[in-house]
């Protein structure tokens, strides 16, 4: 099995989507960022190093057929992605290439 977190899956579809606005700079045709619907069956798993703390781990596709119920689970969410500098919808192209230094940061951090 690949071992992925959660967190780390999750990171990626952001890191993603800030690709695809910066490949989208200067294109004449902007798209809103709807809500991003993820699923996935997890693993949790109790990590003893550096303090006692529980971790969900993306399980391989194909996996959990192999696996009991108890040890896997699935857990589905809702994303809705926001401009963290103006608190709108994050838009794919526009003409500016933007910061995205404070992207993931809400009203409250700043």
């Amino acid at each position: 099995m690949t071992d992925i977190e959660l967190a780390d899956a999750i990171e990626s579809v952001r890191d993603q989507l800030i690709e695809a606005a910066g490949r989208a700079t200067g294109k004449p045709v902007a798209f809103e960022v709807g809500d991003i619907e993820m699923e996935f069956t997890i693993e949790l798993r109790k990590e003893v190093k550096g303090g006692t703390k529980v971790k969900a781990w993306v399980v391989e596709a194909g996996a959990d057929a192999s696996r009991t119920r108890g040890e896997t689970h699935r857990v589905s969410f809702t994303l809705k992605p926001r401009n963290a500098a103006t608190d709108g919808p994050w838009l794919v192209g526009n003409d500016d290439a933007g910061d995205t230094s404070d992207f993931g940061t809400g009203p409250a951090d700043r």
